[in-house]
């Protein structure tokens, strides 16, 4: 991730930076510039041949003598290369033949520099040319006997129209050149051709492009400095996260802690709350399960060594009364290991179900009418002992797995006959509070001790009156009523009464 960061940031600015660098409108504005001071100079020029090397008002020819004499003075000390042409088309004067005799052109070099630095200056040169267009311009050639036909400029200014020209040199730098009608009275007497190279410009355009690039170059140092400040707040804490879940993932009998940034309120912050809680709840699950399966294994060991014992004592004793009592037993661990087995794998299944199933909108009050309804019908005996209690005219209606709601209360029902005596009221109400629907189940019965109130909910726990036969229930009962109850975003609570225990469920609309 952080050279993905820095290559992102790095790229973007490298687009930018080429973008600025590809002057073509800064160099088209500096040639316009430039031509147009060529051609004010030409135009001068022009019109002191016309009027200063004709012989007179009438005449059809220039004056050679006076012309080199102008062009001496007005163009040599210019740095620029001025030509006559006939209106033949023939060369009739040149301003570097004007110069004396001996005299060298002389084109200034920049001075041998270290080799960084004359290694810069080709790799200037280099990228130079790629953001350059120059290659579409016409390269300037130079015949040794040189016309009008050579110079299209020069066509056109025979013509009398003024027309500008821009070329490239073999080296790469630009050639201008304005080529202007030598004319009396309309009449065209030759054309004037003033041409510079244009080294300016390109010192121009190189100084643009070296600012550009030291200010690249310090940007380039803060993008690698902020990349590298990203990579440390975003990738690396996302690393240590990702090496943590790997080692939580293969982790077997520690606990692998995971590192905290919840202090930093962003993302990353988020993602690691959420992983240290989803570590500790798998930790938590973890642990539930190895109690789970210590638990089962304590409550099936206790029927089958029952079990045991009244095998091997069938086998020692000939009294018939003692075997069938041992028979008896022997069924009822047998009744009893069934229980257990049902009631595990029910439990053990309770969370993919409760996932997996799609809920349903429920009246409640016709789910509990339903359900005491059952109980009347199934027993006379609990026909007016059960009754239900509804508010009138009240919408009750939630959503939520009718299956599993349904064995929620049937198993406090149930819990609250057991420990009612016989013809002992048992009274469900229903009723509204807020944006929640709470239900009650009030029995008669000697309630609940103290310090059992929350330890009833845990697996295995029975707490059974002392006229039912021993194994019936499992423990598993009320536990599996709490985890139905808040898999639908309620709660499960008890109370003790004097006499007797409510239990209230609660369930959100």
């Amino acid at each position: 991730m952080t050279r993905r960061i820095f290559a992102i940031n790095a790229i973007a600015l490298g687009i930018l930076v080429a973008g600025v660098l590809y002057l073509d409108r800064f160099e088209a504005g500096l040639i316009e510039a430039r031509g147009q001071g060529l051609k004010t100079q030409g135009e001068i020029i022009a019109g002191a041949l016309a009027e200063a090397a004709t012989s007179g008002p009438e005449s059809a020819r220039i004056k050679l003598d006076l012309a080199n004499q102008i062009l001496h003075r007005l163009v040599v000390p210019t740095n620029t290369r001025a030509r006559l042409f006939g209106t033949g088309g023939q060369l009739v004067a040149d301003s570097r033949r004007l110069l004396p005799t001996q005299q060298v052109i002389v084109r200034e070099l920049p001075a041998p520099g270290a080799w960084s630095e004359q290694w810069s200056n080709v790799l200037y040169d280099r990228i130079a040319s790629l953001l350059s267009s120059r290659a579409t311009l016409d390269l300037y050639r130079e015949s040794p006997r040189q016309s009008a036909r050579d110079y299209e400029e020069v066509v056109q200014a025979l013509l009398g129209n003024p027309t500008f020209k821009v070329r490239r040199t073999r080296e790469g730098s630009l050639l201008l050149s304005v080529a202007l009608p030598v004319q009396r009275l309309k009449l065209v007497l030759g054309a004037f051709m003033l041409s510079a190279e244009a080294i300016d410009i390109d010192q121009s355009l190189r100084e643009q492009r070296l600012a550009i690039l030291g200010i690249f170059g310090t940007s380039l140092v803060v993008t690698v400095l902020l990349s590298l400040f990203l990579a440390g707040t975003i990738a690396r804490p996302v690393r240590q996260l990702a090496e943590a879940a790997d080692r939580v993932r293969s982790g077997i009998s520690r606990r692998i802690p995971v590192p905290d940034f919840t202090l930093r309120r962003d993302e990353i912050g988020d993602l690691s709350g959420a992983l240290r809680d989803m570590t500790q709840a798998l930790y938590r699950r973890m642990d539930d399960i190895e109690k789970f399966a210590a638990d089962v294994a304590h409550e099936i060991k206790n029927p089958l060594t029952s079990l045991r014992s009244a095998v091997e004592t069938f086998d020692r004793t000939d009294d018939p009364v003692k075997q069938r009592r041992l028979i008896e037993i022997i069924g009822n661990d047998v009744k009893r290991l069934d229980r257990l087995i049902t009631e595990i794998s029910d439990a053990s299944r309770l969370d993919a179900e409760l996932s997996r199933a799609e809920k349903e909108t429920i009246d409640l009050p016709k789910l509990l009418a339903e359900l005491i309804g059952f109980y009347q019908d199934r027993d006379q005996a609990y026909a007016g002992q059960v009754s239900l209690r509804l508010p009138s005219a009240i919408n009750m209606e939630l959503s939520g797995i009718a299956g599993r709601l349904g064995q929620v209360f049937r198993n406090l029902i149930d819990n609250a006959l057991s420990f009612s005596p016989a013809e002992a009221p048992v009274v469900v109400t229903c009723f509204r509070d807020d944006g929640w629907a709470v239900v009650t189940i009030e029995d008669r019965g000697p309630g609940i001790p103290n310090e059992n109130l929350e330890t009833i909910f845990e697996r295995f726990y029975s707490e059974r009156p002392s006229t039912e036969t021993f194994g019936t229930h499992s423990g598993l009962g009320l536990n599996i009523a709490k985890q139905i109850v808040e898999a639908h975003g309620g709660s499960l609570r008890v109370q003790n009464c004097n006499p007797g225990a409510r239990f209230e469920v609660r369930l959100p609309f």
